[in-house]
């Protein structure tokens, strides 16, 4: 069975539980919760994990914003078209230091995801990452950035706008910032348009993340002509954390709770803020022309196997 597939039953036992006054009975559900918790954990497969990174409950950017950064001001606008809801900047505080804040949003209902085009960015919300990546360098600020995107937006629009330039533009721009940069995958991270919010000195995943070229439907569309082999495509795409950190891709896993960040928010934030903090004391020792030189040989070295 899949992760789904247990979900599914546990929520049908938990429903059982909510209709019941007999309180052995709900001693015995909860215990039977719990096995089948652990059970589907340990034996998460790619296509579960895609399932868990895309879960409707799952944490989104703005929910870690709140939490690691409470004084946040978010800054709009890429001042050549317009304001990007799909990419949200900003300035904040972290441990009394001041941070630039990018992240890509996706939102919690259907309208909300209408309002952030579910986390699909169009040109101007690149372009107003590189505005504000300019400003961080600038005044010296660390920049955290939060990926969690199936992709940039692949609209008329967007490709009039220039969509291609403006993911090549935040490459070549992120590559030689002279400031440090966090990168946090926190959901999705799908195609050149996570990319764009990707180069950094560090990248950091949480366990149930994926990170990979394209979605595995699309992946499966375009090497077998049919998506709905998009479970297979997931196992040899090596999209999941363990796989990445493996590859030398990602340089740090945040374990999840068991069935993903939602069922333990908090517990996850404190082990993501100690890891975020570390980073940063840890980078702005290093000088600036090898924190420079190192981010490119990083990923110089993506891809390449001897």
């Amino acid at each position: 069975m899949d992760y789904k597939d247990y979900e599914n039953l546990i929520n049908k036992l938990l429903e059982q539980k909510s209709k019941t006054n007999d309180e052995k009975e709900k001693e015995a559900i909860d215990n039977e919760v719990k096995r089948m918790m652990m059970f589907a954990g340990e034996n998460l497969t790619a296509w579960d994990r895609v399932y868990i990174a895309r879960h409707k409950d799952r944490p989104k950017a703005y929910d870690y914003i709140k939490k690691l950064f409470p004084d946040f001001i978010e800054l709009h606008g890429d001042r050549y078209f317009g304001d990007d809801n799909a990419i949200v900047t900003g300035l904040a505080t972290f441990h009394d230091m001041p941070v630039t804040i990018i992240a890509q949003a996706k939102g919690k209902t259907t309208e909300e995801n209408i309002i952030r085009n579910f986390g699909m960015a169009n040109p101007e919300g690149y372009r107003k990452a590189i505005r504000i990546a300019k400003q961080a360098e600038k005044f010296n600020r660390p920049i955290i950035t939060f990926v969690d995107t199936s992709g940039a937006y692949p609209g008329k629009g967007a490709e009039e706008r220039g969509q291609a330039e403006a993911i090549a533009e935040c490459l070549f721009e992120f590559s030689t910032l002279k400031t440090v940069v966090i990168c946090v995958v926190i959901g999705e991270g799908g195609s050149g348009g996570a990319l764009a919010l990707s180069i950094g000195d560090k990248i950091i995943m949480l366990e149930n993340a994926i990170y990979s070229i394209l979605s595995p439907e699309g992946f499966a569309s375009i090497l077998w002509k049919d998506e709905t082999r998009a479970k297979e495509a997931s196992e040899r795409m090596k999209l999941t954390s363990f796989d990445l950190k493996n590859l030398g891709i990602v340089d740090e896993i945040i374990k999840e709770p068991l069935g993903g960040a939602q069922y333990d928010f908090e517990d996850l934030i404190k082990r993501l803020d100690r890891s975020i903090y570390n980073s940063i004391s840890e980078l702005e020792k290093v000088r600036m022309n090898t924190l420079i030189n190192r981010r490119y040989e990083k990923y110089r070295k993506i891809g390449a196997y001897e």
